[in-house]
């Protein structure tokens, strides 16, 4: 089978793809790690660049919380831009004159593949809370069904940050002889009480929406007001103090209205303008599923990590950002050495960025000397046998 571009252009000068198409794969049935079986089910993704002779130049990238299968290019349908658009192309970290880059929609979701708001086969309606509960695991299944469908049996490497480093660390534990290398960035190998905490202030102002309904909303309106409010309290979450600061201040609104319980400084406007606009590319019931398939996630799987680490051989590079406290750089640095307990070639860089958790999606000039620097040699290790040995 020959796999190709899908995208229409390509920009050269820019190192721009130009315009993507999202692809869609239904499969028959996905075994889930409680037992239960997600039957048909569908994921949506995207490629960029080419599958070489040898099948063993494809990269996986795994999106966050919010993400979606439109990693890179601008959409043919709504002009939107991916949202790792400047990592990926011609040139850029996973360059696609090299590389065949793969990025899906996780299970769960509500961007393209299956998810609570998708439609339930055996009742006609959508399933809300009768999708079952999936797991980061159940994610990676998925992603490991399509590779196959692709006919790629191993991975040059898989990346991703935060909620995609996770799905990286789960690639390395439950699959590691299909990775030759891992760029797991600003994550965690599980949720501290404090991250899980946030999670779940986010999915009790869903759930107390009077317009949530137990998740049975689609027929009418969406629980809006609950999800904006969970969105607000995330994008806290991924902000520094300093960035905050140096992007509002305490400035005033210049259009506030009289002393209301309105927004009345431009962090609040801010953060109210980032609520709503996720409410209108985001399914709630989504939120809920996503958020808990986080918090549940243990790539130790209860032990500890470097015993978990041990069957994988590949070559792994760690980033995180020293600003970013919602996945403090102390959490990557226990990834670290788990990785070099378990003999695994692992390098460590930590980025004295200011932006917070967002800096994973903003410090790409940084980033991207690092992983192209890192991709090169894990190539070159295809003769040196450095890495994937």
């Amino acid at each position: 089978m020959n796999i190709h571009l899908t995208t229409r252009s390509t920009d050269a000068a820019s190192g721009s793809i130009g315009e993507t198409e999202t692809l869609y794969c239904t499969f028959s049935s996905l075994e889930l790690e409680n037992g239960e079986v997600l039957s048909p089910f569908t994921i949506a993704y995207e490629t960029y660049g080419s599958l070489n002779s040898l099948r063993d130049n494809a990269i996986l990238l795994c999106h966050a919380l919010s993400g979606d299968a439109h990693a890179a290019g601008s959409d043919r349908v709504t002009g939107r831009t991916g949202w790792w658009d400047s990592m990926v192309g011609p040139g850029r970290a996973f360059d696609t004159d090299k590389y065949f880059i793969i990025c899906s929609n996780v299970i769960g979701g509500c961007r393209g593949s299956s998810g609570p708001s998708s439609i339930d086969p055996a009742t006609g309606t959508p399933y809300g809370l009768g999708f079952p509960v999936v797991t980061i695991g159940d994610m990676v299944n998925a992603q490991a069904r399509l590779l196959d469908h692709l006919e790629i049996q191993r991975l040059l490497a898989v990346a991703g940050g935060s909620m995609g480093g996770m799905q990286v660390l789960e690639w390395l534990v439950s699959r590691p002889g299909r990775v030759r290398s891992a760029i797991p960035i600003a994550t965690a190998a599980r949720h501290s009480p404090q991250q899980i905490a946030f999670n779940e202030v986010g999915r009790q102002a869903i759930m107390a929406d009077p317009n949530w309904k137990d998740g049975s909303y689609y027929s009418g309106p969406p629980p809006a007001r609950g999800l904006s409010v969970a969105r607000m309290v995330g994008h806290i979450t991924y902000m520094s103090e300093l960035s905050m600061e140096r992007k509002f201040g305490r400035r005033f609104r210049e259009n506030r209205r009289p002393f209301k319980f309105t927004a009345d400084f431009e962090v609040e406007s801010y953060l109210h303008h980032r609520g709503t606009s996720f409410v209108e590319r985001f399914d709630a019931n989504s939120y809920l599923y996503i958020t808990k398939a986080m918090d549940r996630f243990d790539a130790a799987r209860g032990s500890r990590l470097h015993e978990a680490l041990a069957g994988s051989q590949a070559g792994v590079l760690v980033i995180a950002f020293r600003s970013d406290w919602l996945y403090p750089a102390h959490q990557s640095r226990e990834l670290v050495k788990a990785c070099k307990l378990a003999g695994l070639d692992s390098t460590y860089c930590e980025i004295d960025s200011t932006y917070g958790h967002d800096a994973f999606l903003l410090e790409t000039d940084e980033e991207t000397r690092l992983v192209r620097h890192f991709l090169e040699n894990v190539k070159r290790g295809r003769k040196d046998n450095i890495y994937g040995r």
